[in-house]
């Protein structure tokens, strides 16, 4: 699944120099894809929000949108309580195919 190595440089002078080993990351396809399609999930719902408050918002300048835009603000209200649960499932899903191997990299999408 996954696997990580590194090697020294003999050359290496310390992080000011621009040292460090080289780190080589190996993924298994199952983890790929279950971490392309979550961040898929998590701009579409990032653009949602965008678009709800947005749009809601503007309708409040005009009278007759105001219930629209008060339903706007209530969809976008629910796209923030969904992102957590994005992450959630995200990382149930990883942590599945992940067993046994070293921790992910902090990465909230």
């Amino acid at each position: 699944m996954s696997e990580v190595r590194t090697t020294d440089d003999s050359a290496d002078d310390g992080p000011q120099e621009g040292g460090g080993g080289n780190v080589t990351l190996t993924l298994g396809d199952r983890e790929i894809v279950l971490r392309h399609r979550f961040e898929l999930i998590s701009i579409a719902n990032e653009i949602g929000i965008a678009l709800f408050f947005t749009i809601g918002s503007v309708a409040f300048y005009f009278e007759e949108l105001f219930n629209l835009g008060v339903t706007l603000f209530v969809i976008g209200s629910v796209q923030l309580g969904i992102r957590p649960a994005i992450r959630l499932v995200r990382r149930v899903q990883l942590r599945k195919v992940t067993q046994g191997m070293p921790g992910e990299v902090a990465r909230d999408f």
